[in-house]
């Protein structure tokens, strides 16, 4: 079957296509990655999504004409990636504008999670004139769940195993793990496993616009950080944050690491110049994965043999150099290695969800998101 994937991550830059043949058996599908394409956001669309992100209050009208705008760029990535409509099928993210996990009140009680996608699936399922699985997130969150991250099955599925324990790290606007257990040895049968760190490009980019007075908006190959110098006892003072010593599962977004936190953080660096700033936060990135690596570690559980990084970070040569520094004894490298551009890793997954749940198969794991149960993840829009 031929499924088209569209992702539009946390740095708001734009929807990955990919168009994908998938077959075989759900738990170790065939998959083969045809065609892929990339559409930006205007740098005004950006700014309208980012704005919703901050909280910032806007007109119904005004989140209408958004949801249209995300959506006509959803489409275009669709028909960018499949221009001979061969796809049957059509699985798309959209755009997270706000993600609430679950939290305890001070009663003891559970507040339910919530996440909004801003898409229309309806009129994207009529102007591709194919099926579209869309809303992800939502059958976890009924069951008790983060909604997030949904990637490490996927990942488990499309990548496979090796003979010790393999580390996925996508560097998108926040990073996420998946660690997949071995093929032989007594972890074999244990569960995949994964969570949100936090910020991977979110605090970078949101500083490059900052310093720059918006004329960049990311650290393109790395330049700002790799003429600075890091302040390492700010990164030590951050690792000790609540977020970063809270236990699996958890989940983060913009709504945590946004503009109010780089505040906060670059309150603290005024005596650095901003490329300083830039290099502290860049190598804070990698330390926040390493210290969760590390810490699994401390607490009797083998170290991966590898770390497989996708997203657009992994092509920022400064923080590709502080991960390989900071995860000792981890072999680190990018999702191409396995035929998996950096760019279309989640694309690739959410072309894999919607084919699972065309098949009834279900795609969440109640160990990385929480959920009381495994359920088939989706909601179907048909065109008229």
């Amino acid at each position: 079957m031929l499924v088209i994937g569209l992702m539009s991550g946390t740095s708001a830059d734009g929807v990955d296509g990919v168009l994908v043949r998938l077959q075989g058996r759900p738990d170790r599908p065939e998959w083969h990655l045809i065609e892929r394409a990339s559409v930006p956001y205007s740098p005004e669309l950006r700014q309208r999504i980012m704005a919703v992100g901050q909280g910032i209050p806007h007109a119904a009208g005004e989140l209408l004409d958004l949801a249209e705008a995300i959506t006509a760029c959803q489409a275009e990535a669709a028909l960018a990636c499949d221009p001979q409509r061969r796809a049957s099928l059509i699985g798309c993210h959209g755009q997270t504008v706000w993600h609430r996990p679950p939290s305890a009140t001070a009663e003891g009680d559970q507040t339910p999670g919530a996440s909004w996608q801003m898409l229309l699936a309806p009129a994207l399922a009529q102007r591709l004139e194919r099926s579209v699985v869309h809303d992800f997130r939502a059958a976890d969150l009924a069951c008790g769940g983060q909604g997030a991250p949904l990637v490490p099955m996927a990942d488990a599925a499309l990548l496979g195993r090796i003979d010790g324990w393999r580390a996925l790290l996508n560097l998108g606007g926040i990073a996420n793990l998946t660690l997949i257990p071995p093929r032989c040895g007594p972890d074999r049968d244990a569960e995949v496993l994964g969570w949100d760190c936090g910020p991977a490009n979110s605090l970078i980019d949101l500083a490059v616009e900052h310093f720059s007075g918006g004329s960049e908006h990311f650290d393109a190959d790395g330049r700002h950080a790799a003429a600075g110098r890091v302040e390492e006892p700010a990164i030590q003072r951050w690792l000790q944050e609540a977020y970063f010593r809270q236990p699996a599962p958890k989940s983060t977004g913009r709504e945590v690491f946004g503009r109010a936190d780089l505040k906060r953080r670059l309150g603290e660096l005024t005596h650095l110049q901003p490329d300083d700033c830039i290099a502290t936060l860049t190598a804070f990135t990698a330390a926040v994965v390493a210290a969760d690596l590390e810490r699994r570690a401390s607490q009797g559980h083998p170290r991966p043999l590898e770390l497989v990084v996708a997203g657009g970070g992994g092509r920022n040569p400064v923080l590709m150099k502080e991960l390989r520094q900071r995860c000792r004894g981890i072999r680190v490298d990018l999702s191409e290695s396995l035929s998996l551009p950096v760019e279309s890793r989640e694309a690739v997954v959410f072309a894999l969800l919607a084919w699972w749940h065309w098949r009834g198969h279900p795609g969440n794991a109640p160990a990385v998101t929480g959920a009381n149960r495994r359920v088939v993840l989706g909601q179907r829009a048909e065109p008229a």
